[in-house]
């Protein structure tokens, strides 16, 4: 398949990145929009949210999906969006301690 097909893949499609600020989350939602995905980055970091949707196009939203007030009111957030087809749940905390603490 070549470059061109697989943008055509994507075009018209929306695709959501949780934890899009940064690393792994921000590559991804790059080759979304490469490959012609509306893409809106979602992230807690305001400013890291903010530049990676206007590197791609795209649109940030701003929230902590690690509050769980935030979770509880999940479905008001997905209301804000276009129909959602691609969901990259990139989003993740660390929790650092001995293992016996885990």
């Amino acid at each position: 398949m070549d470059e061109t097909t697989l943008t055509r893949a994507l075009a018209g499609r929306t695709a959501l990145v949780t934890g899009g600020a940064g690393g792994i989350g921000r590559a991804v939602a790059a080759r979304l929009a490469a490959d012609g995905a509306h893409v809106v980055v979602l992230d807690r970091d305001e400013r890291g949210a903010r530049q990676a949707a206007e590197e791609v196009g795209g649109e940030a939203l701003v929230d902590d999906l690690g509050d769980p007030e935030v979770l509880e009111g999940l479905d008001a957030l997905v209301a804000r969006l276009p129909q959602v087809d691609v969901l990259v749940n990139n989003a993740g905390l660390q929790h650092v301690a001995a293992v016996e603490d885990l």
